[in-house]
């Protein structure tokens, strides 16, 4: 069985720097639990063209998660994880980095928001390094871990991107123990 399947979902453009940069991340980590990675074609934001709101211009996100879900339950996957280039939104809030189902195994990440010339910011690895915490944070979620109060542990919420910018790549030691525990089961 594949362990975690990224899969990119395209409006114009989701770069394969970014799918490599965060398949390598995750895999190096995920590889203690015994998890590959496995990054699939690309599919068009089409498919998800009933979740899209005209009026803020916005995907819902929660309408990624069964889709992905299917699709992680067809290749017989642990877990999958939609990388997007759209603007992601819920429900009370003014848009999400990402979304996350324990239920589904599946979770969508919009770059959108994480890209450093959406602060005016200059292009560069910062949109990795971003990509990176907001799928380990993800699958966290995914794999049953709630946010942590830790402001550097991945698992910690991030309310803005200065929030996204502070936490680390990892799980701290008490999310790691959680982690081992939800895997091992």
């Amino acid at each position: 069985m594949t362990g975690i399947l990224l899969i990119p979902i395209v409006a114009r453009e989701v770069e394969k720097e970014v799918i490599t940069a965060v398949a390598n991340y995750v895999r190096q980590f995920y590889s203690k639990f015994g998890l590959g990675v496995t990054s699939l074609p690309k599919i068009s934001i089409n498919r998800f063209s009933t979740g899209y709101n005209e009026i803020r211009g916005q995907f819902l996100g929660r309408v990624f998660l069964p889709v992905l879900g299917i699709i992680r339950n067809e290749l017989g996957a642990k877990a999958i994880v939609g990388i997007t280039d759209v603007d992601l939104y819920e429900e009370g809030l003014n848009f999400i980095f990402g979304l996350a189902s324990p239920y589904s195994k599946a979770a969508i990440v919009s770059l959108y928001r994480l890209k450093p010339e959406f602060y005016g910011e200059r292009k560069g690895k910062l949109l990795m390094d971003r990509a990176i915490k907001e799928v380990m944070h993800e699958l966290g979620h995914v794999f049953g871990l709630e946010h942590c109060p830790n402001p550097k542990c991945v698992m910690h919420f991030s309310n803005s991107i200065l929030d996204t910018d502070f936490k680390g790549r990892d799980y701290c030691d008490n999310c790691i123990k959680k982690l081992r525990g939800y895997l091992d089961d």
